[in-house]
């Protein structure tokens, strides 16, 4: 397997996507977008916009600022309706010595061989965030039963 994971996904914009994102050739990989590409982030509504045009803002922004930044795909699937389903992650260096790791999923809407809208959830990997016990008690408000109270 290809240390990308590029081998994961099929023929297509999204593996010619991912394969110019990793050369850093931005006009290449903006190519792959169409025009009225949708990109919603549901986790940060706000977030989401329309237009291949904020593609290339957005990846020349990311190219400038993290110049070593590369893309790893480690799963993928086409669902029947041709929706590509693909867990992927980034990973570089900010220019001023700063690491950073991103992971999460993108469901990817083809048309006419270009990637026409994304249903976006890539976070930063926070990997001091605590445990899961810290997690649900953040999320309800209530500590997590001990084990031993816990019901069988």
């Amino acid at each position: 397997m290809d240390a990308s994971g590029i081998d994961l996904l099929p023929d297509g914009p999204v593996r010619r996507m991912i394969a110019a994102a990793n050369r850093h050739d931005l006009e290449a990989m903006v190519a792959e977008f169409t025009e009225d590409y949708e990109n919603v982030t549901p986790n940060h509504p706000a977030r989401s916009f329309t237009g291949r045009a904020q593609v290339h803002r957005n990846w020349e922004t990311l190219f400038a600022g993290v110049p070593d930044l590369s893309l790893t795909v480690h799963a993928a699937t086409t669902a029947p309706d041709g929706t590509l389903w693909m867990e992927w992650s980034n990973a570089g260096t900010r220019r001023d010595g700063i690491a950073v790791h991103m992971a999460g999923v993108s469901i990817l809407t083809i048309r006419d061989d270009h990637i026409a809208g994304a249903h976006f959830y890539l976070e930063p990997v926070d990997p001091g965030a605590g445990d899961v016990n810290a997690a649900v008690r953040e999320v309800t408000g209530v500590a997590a039963p001990t084990p031993q109270e816990a019901r069988p």
